[in-house]
């Protein structure tokens, strides 16, 4: 037992103690942009199951690569708060206000939205180009992909707990997310897995630039490195 309370030390101590810190400093005011996140998510929910709202939500947040691209790139923002219809509503929120929540607190709200937007984006964009490359390419998507929706919140989600991850030095925990998300495309090949794996990509790709500014600011002119905390 003390061989695993050792190993869960170590994989989750610092991201636990930066949480914890925060919320007893500041309580619910560590999160405002992720409970606003969640009040969003709930409202468009009930919205858009309204007779009168669904199109409504369609034109402000629903993203498919049959858009023009403009038009994708205009609602993208606001399709990170647009839950999917054909899943529980329940389980968006949950994960918006713990992985939103922890990455607010250890990264700061307009870090945590950047990075959920760039997680996003990536989707978004992958979708065309998947599209492009054809079902017969093992990065290509059918055409039919073209008119699903795209995956609303779960990107950001994914993104943002790879880079968190990352930045607290989580190696198993972060590992443990890309494979899962491997494992869904292997099972389940459709749009939606592969823009989580895009997403992944993409958040990688601004962790190898974190590490490669912080190297550069950490080092002396002389070429020898400069103590601090961890990159990120």
């Amino acid at each position: 037992m003390s061989t695993l309370v050792r190993l869960a030390r170590a994989e989750w101590g610092p991201l636990f103690r930066a949480v914890r810190n925060g919320l007893v400093a500041k309580k619910w005011r560590a999160i405002p942009m992720t409970i606003g996140a969640v009040c969003l998510t709930s409202l468009f929910q009930f919205i858009q199951n309204q007779q009168w709202g669904y199109q409504f939500i369609q034109n402000i947040g629903s993203v498919r690569a049959e858009d023009p691209l403009w038009l994708a790139l205009l609602r993208t923002p606001l399709s990170l708060f647009v839950p999917a219809l054909d899943l529980p509503v329940i389980g968006a929120l949950a994960q918006i206000l713990l992985v939103f929540g922890i990455a607010e607190i250890c990264l700061g709200w307009w870090r945590t939205l950047l990075i959920g937007y760039v997680a996003t984006l990536a989707g978004t964009l992958y979708a065309r180009f998947g599209i492009w490359l054809g079902f017969d390419n093992p990065l290509g998507l059918p055409a039919s992909d073209a008119q699903v929706i795209d995956t609303g919140p779960s990107a950001a989600v994914v993104g943002l707990a790879v880079y968190v991850c990352w930045k607290y030095r989580a190696w198993f925990t972060g590992a443990l997310v890309v494979i899962v998300m491997v494992i869904e495309v292997l099972f389940k090949d459709n749009l939606a897995g592969k823009e989580h794996l895009a997403a992944i990509a993409s958040v990688l790709v601004l962790c190898g630039l974190a590490a490669l500014r912080h190297r550069r600011s950490g080092t002396r002119s002389g070429g020898e490195p400069v103590s601090g905390s961890p990159a990120g």
